[in-house]
């Protein structure tokens, strides 16, 4: 994606400060506007979240200065962390905040941050558009990012343009990389060919998850024997490949379940964090995922994807990729309002589809080559 960069302006750099207590999937598309926020105010973002474990979204990041976490239970200003980060917003004066926050649970507590803190209210803007309403959730944020707070003038910090669609950026680190191989040879999984499968989405790491199995009411949710039929469908596509059952460590039950169901010697149980996933996404060959946050980072990072809807609409949750990777988006309203309405056949012609558009090497080409481009960039801010 090529950027034109506007003329720098006389007025100085400021540095931008964007909250978002959202979970992985909205952080992965937050990256997409931190990217805009650089390119606008030439410096990189400070980025307050409610959970600590959203860093791991945002490590190597060059359009993240730093990243603060305030949890969610543990009441502000009894935290650690509170008194550096209410400094870091008054020094970052005059700098733009932009809140990314449409929740009526969060936003007070929000507004009592900035007002504790003490920074001026013209420096703040609130996103007004909710999620699912008008845009693509990407363009959504991309048009907030085009507002100006009251304290600053437009004039001074044109809007940078792109000859293509806005998408996340998300970075594997070498240290990631070589993590990744040592772990799949330690596994005897080194060489084949890797096809990741998410079954699971918040609601199944949830406190709450078996409620949410009792009462079938996690739209996302698909049946278990529809799993092993798909396992056994991509198996005989490509038997040679390993199938990664992948999701968190509270996820891994489920996944065994789906994993002895299947009765397949190449399907594997993976209870793998962030930092490793954005690893295998760069070196896998395909996913099928339901629509949850770690089809997002896939296509971020060049995975080609199926992804499956229960009731969202595809335009505006169906994954962004920078390099233009295939992503297929399957079900959704108004098509459908559950996963459990989407056949078999479905899942698995849509992955068959891409078949043949999958390289792997161009992907780890584009995303050395969009490294490279950003440390050119910020050289020359």
């Amino acid at each position: 994606m090529d950027i034109d960069i506007a003329p720098r302006s006389p007025a100085p750099p400021v540095q931008p400060a964007v909250l978002c207590f959202a979970r992985v999937g909205d952080m992965v598309m937050l990256t997409a506007m931190l990217h805009f926020l650089h390119h606008r105010y030439h410096r990189p973002c400070q980025v307050i979240s409610s959970d600590a474990f959203n860093s791991a979204v945002l490590e190597g990041n060059p359009d993240v200065a730093k990243f603060w976490s305030v949890g969610r239970y543990i009441p502000f200003p009894l935290r650690f962390e509170w008194p550096r980060l209410a400094r870091a917003l008054r020094e970052s004066h005059p700098g733009p905040i932009y809140v990314c926050e449409h929740h009526h649970r969060q936003l007070p507590r929000i507004r009592r941050m900035l007002a504790f803190s003490g920074v001026d209210p013209a420096r703040c803007v609130f996103i007004a558009e909710k999620p699912g309403t008008v845009h693509h959730s990407v363009d959504r944020l991309i048009h907030f990012a085009k507002q100006t707070p009251a304290a600053l003038r437009a004039s001074d910090y044109p809007l940078p343009t792109t000859n293509a669609a806005w998408a996340p950026r998300l970075r594997v680190l070498d240290s990631d990389r070589v993590e990744l191989a040592g772990w799949l040879r330690s596994e005897g999984w080194a060489g084949r060919q890797l096809i990741l499968v998410q079954p699971g989405n918040h609601r199944s790491m949830s406190r709450k998850r078996r409620r949410w199995e009792r009462r079938k009411t996690d739209d996302k949710a698909w049946p278990m024997e529809r799993w092993a039929a798909l396992l056994h469908k991509v198996h005989e596509r490509m038997p040679d490949a390993l199938i990664m059952l992948r999701g968190s460590d509270k996820e891994t039950a489920m996944l065994e379940r789906i994993r002895a169901a299947a009765a397949l010697d190449s399907v594997v149980v993976v209870g793998i964090g962030l930092r490793r996933l954005f690893a295998l996404c760069e070196a896998a060959h395909s996913m099928i995922s339901v629509d949850t946050g770690p089809a997002h980072a896939a296509a971020a990072l060049g995975l080609p994807l199926v992804v499956m809807y229960g009731a969202q609409e595809q335009r505006c949750w169906l994954p962004r990729s920078l390099s233009g990777s295939p992503v297929i988006g399957v079900g959704g309203a108004p098509h459908s309002v559950r996963t459990d309405q989407i056949p078999v056949d479905a899942v698995f012609d849509a992955w068959c589809g891409f078949l043949t558009l999958i390289e792997v090497s161009p992907r780890r080409a584009h995303a050395t080559s969009t490294h490279e481009a950003d440390v050119a960039l910020l050289r020359q801010m």
